[in-house]
């Protein structure tokens, strides 16, 4: 019977083609005062609901359709006028939405659900610690028979989310309550269609090389069956996708569907013409995005579009904009760029919190942190020149200090050795000492570079080599400042000097 109302209704749908109001992109404010709410299940809708309701010809307690758009970041409220036809009652601002577009995967991804789930009187919870919930039943048959799993993924208040779709509170307030009188109406559940986006042929060809595009095109055969009858479509599972609107026998989500599956014949025929449509606008719009590609933004980047609406706001209040406003199209050399760039700085977040997970994990156990092991190679020994030269040069202290520093003893020079003289006097004076330049430079002395010898041996060498005792013997440098000789062992110890009056310290 309800297949027949719906097939009846896609003929209407065909004379009715723009004539609805969903294009309206308004956003309606919630109106509400929570100081006057005195008790949230119980709430009665404003004066200002009702009286819309009562212009589109809505009984009060008539079924209504919640339908999420993700990219839009909008939760739309349909409901069922006296022919049993949905029209849009209230359009809301999603708060916040956390991960990208695209299905939940798994528990702690972060992602929000998509697509279409059936919402009982007990997934309404009353107390829940975001004001108020509304359990959205993820996973259903398909997300299970895909491997899909995750729990608690709701539509709540408190802005702020981590999987779920978070409201404010004054929305989740009405949301609540259509939904309350919609039950008390006898509807058993309402339908949560939670789609990427409006899903029109442009947002298709501008999203065609999303990973995800096959999951989209078969959440679009309800999105479009929708469109058509405004209706929410029965929903099946076979073959591990969805079905919409077929008749036929006992479907198994993860087998093959019915031989004798089949859709109504006046459907066939309006989504036909929708098709024949759609294709049109498709083709032009893949002409339009020739060479393009759609970034689609992060969920810190669609937060920092609304940061400032955080100011003066609760901690816990955590908002994020669409990802309309944050995403934009590109070329796709410059996407591609882009995507390679994100794609290291994620990974460089995840090796952050693995290596803080391990250290915290070594904290509780007690164990103390690895010492990372010598180097087993040899390191490889420097010149010495480089040695020398990486030394820091001595500290000589402070002036005041140097005043009162025992100054050390200096080294007398060694004996140079002479060489062989010459007989003849004057060319030994000509070649051990030269004149003196116009300048009044120094005469250089003749020394060789052999160790000086001591005593009585160093003597009788040097009468070795020299050919006379008249050999002539090189005058002292004058320069030389006079040190006193060496005690040797068993002479008496000299006197002490006198030390000055005005050292007072023996050093």
């Amino acid at each position: 019977m309800r297949l027949t109302n719906l097939a009846a209704s896609a003929a209407v749908a065909l004379i009715l083609t723009g004539c609805t109001n969903e294009t309206l992109d308004t956003v309606d404010k919630a109106d509400v005062d929570l100081r006057t709410v005195k008790s949230k299940t119980a709430y009665e809708l404003s004066g200002k609901i009702v009286d819309r309701m009562r212009e589109l010809d809505m009984p009060r307690t008539s079924p209504i359709m919640l339908r999420i758009l993700k990219e839009e970041g909008l939760l739309e409220v349909w409901k069922a006028d006296s022919a049993n036809r949905f029209q849009k009652l209230r359009q809301y601002a999603i708060c916040a939405w956390s991960g990208k577009l695209g299905p939940k995967v798994k528990e702690g991804d972060r992602q929000a659900p998509e697509g279409f789930y059936p919402l009982a009187p007990g997934q309404m919870n009353p107390n829940s610690s975001y004001y108020l919930a509304i359990n959205t039943g993820f996973p259903n048959a398909y997300d299970r028979a895909n491997g899909r799993f995750g729990t608690n993924l709701m539509i709540h208040g408190a802005c702020s989310s981590s999987g779920c779709y978070s409201m404010t509170d004054e929305q989740m307030q009405e949301i609540f309550a259509l939904a309350r009188d919609a039950f008390k109406g006898g509807q058993k559940t309402i339908q949560l269609q939670a789609l990427p986006f409006r899903m029109t042929a442009e947002n298709m060809a501008r999203h065609k090389d999303n990973p995800n595009y096959e999951f989209w095109k078969n959440l679009k055969a309800g999105y479009d069956q929708f469109e058509i009858t405004k209706r929410p479509p029965d929903v099946g599972f076979c073959e591990k996708k969805y079905v919409f609107n077929q008749q036929g026998g006992v479907m198994n989500p993860a087998g093959t569907c019915p031989a004798d599956m089949s859709t109504p014949p006046a459907l066939s025929a309006a989504l036909a013409a929708y098709n024949r449509k759609y294709d049109e606008d498709y083709a032009k719009a893949l002409n339009k995005f020739k060479g393009m590609a759609w970034y689609e933004p992060s969920e810190a980047e669609r937060k920092a579009v609304v940061a400032k609406t955080r100011e003066g706001k609760d901690l816990a209040y955590a908002p994020t904009g669409s990802s309309l406003a944050a995403g934009k199209l590109m070329s796709t050399a410059e996407l591609e760029k882009k995507e390679s760039l994100r794609a290291e700085i994620e990974e460089a977040r995840k090796a952050a919190e693995i290596q803080k997970a391990e250290l915290d994990k070594i904290s509780k156990t007690g164990r103390r942190l690895p010492v990372p092991a010598a180097n087993p190679l040899p390191r490889p020994e420097l010149p010495a020149t480089m040695t020398a030269s990486a030394q820091p040069p001595a500290k000589t202290g402070s002036l005041f200090a140097s005043l009162f520093r025992r100054a050390a003893p200096q080294e007398a020079p060694a004996d140079p050795e002479i060489t062989e003289v010459p007989a003849d006097p004057s060319a030994q004076v000509t070649a051990s000492t030269p004149a003196h330049s116009a300048t009044g430079a120094r005469p250089a002395q003749t020394a060789t570079a052999a160790a000086p010898a001591s005593g009585a041996s160093a003597k009788s060498a040097r009468g070795a080599a020299s050919p006379s005792a008249n050999a002539p013997v090189p005058a002292p440098n004058p320069t030389q400042v006079a040190t006193a000789p060496e005690p040797q062992a068993g002479d008496a110890p000299a006197d002490k000097p006198r030390r000055p009056f005005w050292k007072i310290w023996d050093n």
